[in-house]
């Protein structure tokens, strides 16, 4: 490790995420952390097991003096969302994680860092080995697959966990305490096209929609930053009117709950109107810098001279597809009307990706009102009908409802007041959190989240402020000990 990753208050926390940071973690190939964890309790003598769907638990006797109190269950997620910037050579399946100390914050060299959750996990470990640590009955809680399916809290069993309070350790605002989250569902398009034969005159140009900023599409949707997809697909729009082009491919994005950074397509125009192309290309680059002057300084469109393809779409699937993607909802949809600055419904276009004669189309859909779910997924299930697609739903996880009155509210509430003379904000947050999941199987949880500060999770620019870790190890413990005995 690092001198300067060693030297960070609290240690054992930087020492456990550190240590998280060197094992590949993307989401659906995190067994090597996940077994890491386990080895880890194990090494210190603690029952640690690996549940029927991958989960790893770890059960955790109380201090001495401790044995009555409630038991807590301390849960967080071993994936991480893998996003890097384009001139990166990274393998997110093998490769570690370069962590940069930046100031007052932690950030990785290029990719995401693995902060949400690696820091929360971090800690919960880091609570097993700090002999200091006052706590009753523990389990610690680490899941499968959140960034992606939920399949590790949606494959939970009932009985297999004793507590009956959570702290989920997934929040990225330290300071506030989240008591609330979003479902969401996803929406899948999917087109056939056939291939026709490039025209003989025709010459091929690739456009690409790069550096944007990107991020968690359910965090960072209000922040007004481009969809990389949506972008694109207004130039192709305009290119498939103007100069009759021919749509060979198109990609975009690659995580559902990441806002897409980068785009790029592949169209075939008459070669006496490559100068004017071009130009087109130079105008609208200008159009969306001025456009998203404020949120996006690194946008770049450009065009480059390919190869041309042997075949390309037929030109009616291809004007299908655009004007579906052009037309469909994107961003934020709605706010909530009882908390103030809380994205009540989004929808996020996540991925576009042409293959072998199919294109598909990927939506994440978050609402903390279930009904409002379902209508915005299916407003975008019409406009892709009517455009020919097949369309189906997937991945239906429910929001969790706020309970402002319960007990652990108030006993987290009362902790962060001791320890930092000021009341923690209460919020719901619009993104999934797995407690909305877990209530299903485990009605009985008193459940509340928190964390350290994360900025920008989901993309490269993704950090955590080092202090605001301190202070959430601080809360975690102060909390652990104020848990209240077995009535």
């Amino acid at each position: 490790m690092s001198k300067s990753i060693a030297s960070l208050c609290p240690q054992r926390v930087w020492e456990n995420f550190y240590a998280l940071t060197q094992i590949a973690r993307p989401s659906c190939h995190a067994d090597n952390a996940l077994e890491y964890i386990k080895e880890y309790a194990e090494s210190l003598g603690l029952k640690a097991y690996r549940d029927e769907v991958g989960n790893t638990i770890v059960k955790v006797p109380a201090t001495p003096g401790m044995e009555n109190r409630v038991g807590v269950i301390l849960q967080g997620h071993a994936d991480m969302v893998p996003q890097k910037n384009a001139d990166k050579k990274h393998d997110f399946e093998k490769d570690p994680i370069e962590t940069v100390i930046d100031g007052d914050w932690v950030r990785a060299n290029g990719t995401t860092l693995g902060a949400d959750n690696g820091m929360g996990v971090a800690a919960a470990m880091a609570v097993l080995s700090d002999s200091s640590v006052v706590h009753g009955p523990l389990e610690i809680l680490v899941t499968i697959d959140e960034e992606t399916s939920m399949a590790g809290a949606s494959g939970l069993k009932k009985g297999e966990l004793d507590g009956k309070i959570l702290l989920n350790l997934d929040s990225e605002t330290e300071g506030e305490l989240y008591i609330g989250c979003a479902g969401g569902l996803d929406v899948n398009a999917k087109f056939h096209y056939s291939e026709v034969e490039t025209a003989e005159e025709d010459i091929a140009v690739k456009v690409s929609l790069s550096g944007l900023r990107g991020g968690h599409s359910g965090m960072d949707i209000a922040l007004g930053r481009a969809n990389a997809n949506k972008l694109l697909f207004r130039f192709l729009k305009y290119a498939a009117a103007n100069y009759e082009a021919m749509l060979s491919e198109v990609h975009g994005g690659n995580m559902r709950n990441a806002i897409p950074r980068e785009s790029w397509a592949v169209l075939t125009i008459d070669s006496e109107d490559k100068e004017d192309f071009m130009e087109a290309v130079e105008e609208f680059e200008d159009m969306f810098r001025a456009e998203y002057s404020g949120t996006e300084p690194g946008l770049s469109f450009s065009a480059e001279v390919v190869d041309a393809p042997k075949v390309v779409m037929d030109e009616m699937s291809a004007d299908d597809l655009i004007n579906a993607v052009h037309g469909c909802a994107n961003g934020v949809i709605s706010m909530s009307s009882e908390m103030e600055g809380l994205v009540e419904t989004s929808s996020n276009l996540a991925i576009v990706d042409t293959k072998e004669g199919i294109t598909e189309v990927k939506f994440l859909v978050r609402s903390s009102i279930d009904t409002a779910k379902e209508d915005i997924a299916s407003s975008i299930e019409s406009v892709f009908r009517l455009a020919g697609a097949e369309v189906e739903m997937s991945g239906d996880y429910p929001g969790w409802k706020p309970n402002p009155k319960s007990a652990i509210v108030g006993i987290v509430g009362e902790s962060y007041k001791k320890l930092y003379g000021k009341e923690a904000l209460i919020r719901a947050v619009h993104a999934g959190l797995e407690c909305g999941i877990m209530v299903g199987t485990y009605p009985q949880w008193d459940m509340i989240s928190f964390g350290p500060t994360i900025e920008h999770p989901h993309s490269p620019d993704e950090r955590v402020n080092i202090k605001s870790v301190e202070r959430f190890w601080e809360l975690l413990k102060d909390v652990l000990k104020s848990i209240p005995c077995e009535k």
